[in-house]
């Protein structure tokens, strides 16, 4: 069964669930894994949320390269390690890798270079991670956040290396729609789809614009989608906003059970 949520920082945990969903989608890069003091205090929160913390995403803290002449091998390995532990605590089953400025291949840099520095860290997480419940999912973003991997079939390119149930792909419809990528690219790839993210025109919240939501529902419900779906978008503004989007979220859901 379907799953709808909110990508929010904690704190907006307790509204959001007071509004009927899920899940709350948290920042990874918020937990401060890698401050031992800080962790210790945050996990409760995440841990004892009035709504669980079921995805995570913002993979890479601040400062951290994953790509380029600036990575730290061993930094990186220690974080997948303490991440992945501090995940499994709090009951997450996805994590999202998106992290543009973190993958972003730098002038000099050959891309070839840059994908094999990629592997390795999917190869660290697969590694670490398996059997803790928690998959891994690759964001393909638009060519304005990333210059690396910036569509469904590179990021399954990617994910087919590595060959692990741990590591699977994201559908985001706002980066597809930015890069004007077909929503049957989802058809071509639903193997490893596992995740979803939903924003609407500008990357306002579903239902307040004009992206192909009848489309998407007849392309999930096509493939037997029963994964999560994330809101990732601008905070409403107006009065009602967030209701009416996740009304709008549940009739999705609705519409994808029923055959769109």
């Amino acid at each position: 069964m379907n799953q709808i949520g909110w990508c929010a920082g904690i704190e907006q945990a307790e509204l959001l669930a007071a509004h009927g969903l899920d899940y709350v989608e948290c920042a990874l890069s918020s937990l401060q894994v890698e401050d031992e003091r800080a962790l210790a205090e945050r996990i409760p929160l995440y841990v004892n949320s009035p709504l669980p913390v079921r995805a995570l995403n913002i993979f890479a803290p601040d400062g951290m390269k994953l790509v380029g002449p600036q990575v730290d091998r061993e930094r990186i390995r220690r974080y997948v390690n303490k991440a992945g532990e501090a995940a499994s605590r709090i009951g997450v089953e996805v994590v999202v890798l998106g992290s543009g400025k973190a993958r972003m291949i730098p002038e000099n840099w050959e891309p070839q270079q840059a994908e094999a520095q990629m592997l390795e860290l999917l190869n660290w997480i697969a590694e670490e991670w398996q059997g803790n419940g928690i998959t891994l999912t690759l964001e393909p973003l638009n060519r304005k956040e990333s210059n690396l991997m910036n569509n469904i079939a590179e990021a399954v390119h990617l994910a087919k290396q590595i060959n692990s149930p741990t590591i699977r792909v994201l559908a985001d419809f706002y980066h597809m729609d930015e890069e004007k990528e077909p929503l049957d690219t989802i058809l071509t790839h639903k193997d490893w789809i596992a995740h979803i993210h939903l924003a609407d025109t500008g990357r306002h919240a579903p239902g307040t614009g004009v992206y192909p939501y009848q489309r998407l529902c007849e392309v999930l419900q096509a493939i037997n989608y029963t994964g999560k779906l994330s809101a990732e978008c601008h905070w409403p503004t107006l009065d009602g906003g967030l209701s009416d989007s996740i009304s709008y979220m549940k009739e999705v859901i609705s519409r994808i059970h029923k055959g769109a």
